[in-house]
């Protein structure tokens, strides 16, 4: 009789299984995806709580997937390659503990290997996950049933996501209680790095973008068919702000910049033309760009300064964009232009494609 059951049960779950693992994987990369372009401090809790949740509840599944796997491959012996099914298990693998180094905040090798961190690592290892499961689903593509929506299914779906979540209540938990260096981090999952010493602040670009060997001494600002060149000099005109940069590589800062308010300055040029909707293109001297609301320009600043010291040109001398509540990526560096356009600012890619 106690032969039987655990021969029963994975036969019942392999299915479920499956399509739980799925969907928490599913859940996981959108919600990677979503902590990148999520900045403001509340909903990027939300999102990166989720994520880590639904990563965590991975591990939840991890006995029930052992016996499936084990009773496929017999099953199919002879049939199929299993090299890619297990590669992408052991990426998985690879995903799921990078992350975790990343929350934890070790300060052993993990932090950067060869100048990699583990979120570099955790983040490649998710994109080619799910390049992964597409083909693997695709593979073993399996009619929809109308048990997958049945209340049991709905019920045992839910008790998954809780146990997922009290996983990740727990880990946190965990974090307070060793004083880990994670328990400091930011609700986007960053870690604190050079606030207030601008020098300490890890210099790192966006994808393809690299600090520039030449940089604009002037600005050219192009509004209400205008377009005047600033030089960058006249920029330091006493506007301060203190806000975190964010960056989307795992570590945050907080700092003085001073510099000009955006729409200080284009009022210089058009004074009160401005139309009242519309958008400004933020342009670095590298054609990396940012279209953001017009009606924003009063929060944002071109910078030449940050703890009452010139930028460097690693974090974006002599002027860039600081954008309070919104990622790194969204500080333009090394800006040569700002130009007031007619395009909603929602009109581009989600994330810059430089």
């Amino acid at each position: 009789m106690t032969g039987r059951v655990p021969l029963r049960l994975p036969r019942r779950a392999g299915r479920r299984t499956n399509l739980g693992l799925l969907a928490l994987l599913l859940v996981a990369g959108g919600t990677g995806v979503l902590a990148y372009g999520v900045g403001t401090s509340g909903a990027s809790a939300v999102v990166v709580a989720v994520h880590g949740a639904a990563g965590l509840g991975l591990l939840l599944l991890v006995p029930w997937k052992t016996v499936v796997v084990r009773r496929s491959r017999r099953r199919q012996i002879g049939r199929r390659d299993p090299t890619a099914a297990v590669g992408l298990g052991v990426l998985v693998v690879l995903t799921v503990v990078t992350g975790v180094l990343h929350a934890v905040g070790v300060t052993g090798p993990w932090p950067a290997v060869g100048g990699v961190a583990a979120l570099q690592v955790h983040v490649a290892g998710a994109i080619i996950v799910l390049a992964l499961l597409v083909i693997h689903v695709w593979g073993a593509r399996q009619r929809p049933r109308a048990t997958d929506l049945s209340r049991r299914s709905l019920l045992r779906a839910g008790a998954l996501g809780a146990g997922a979540a009290a996983l990740w209540v727990g880990s946190e938990g965990l974090l307070r209680v060793t004083g880990a260096p994670g328990a400091d981090r930011r609700g986007t999952g960053s870690h604190e790095r050079g606030t207030d010493d601008p020098s300490a602040m890890p210099v790192t670009q966006w994808i393809g973008d690299t600090v520039p060997e030449e940089r604009a001494g002037t600005l050219a600002v192009v509004a209400g068919g205008r377009r005047v060149r600033v030089p960058v000099a006249d920029l330091d005109r006493g506007d301060r702000v203190r806000a975190v940069l964010d960056c989307t590589g795992g570590w945050y800062a907080e700092q003085d910049w001073g510099g000009v308010r955006l729409d200080r300055l284009l009022a210089d040029v058009v004074g009160d033309r401005l139309p009242e909707g519309g958008s400004v293109d933020v342009v670095s001297v590298t054609g990396f760009r940012r279209r953001l609301p017009l009606r924003d320009a009063g929060a944002l600043l071109l910078a030449v300064s940050a703890a009452g010291e010139p930028l460097s040109p690693g974090h974006g001398a002599p002027v860039r964009l600081v954008a309070p509540g919104r990622r790194g990526f969204w500080w333009v560096k090394w800006v040569s232009r700002v130009e007031v356009v007619d395009a909603p600012w929602w009109l581009q890619s989600p994330f810059p494609l430089q």
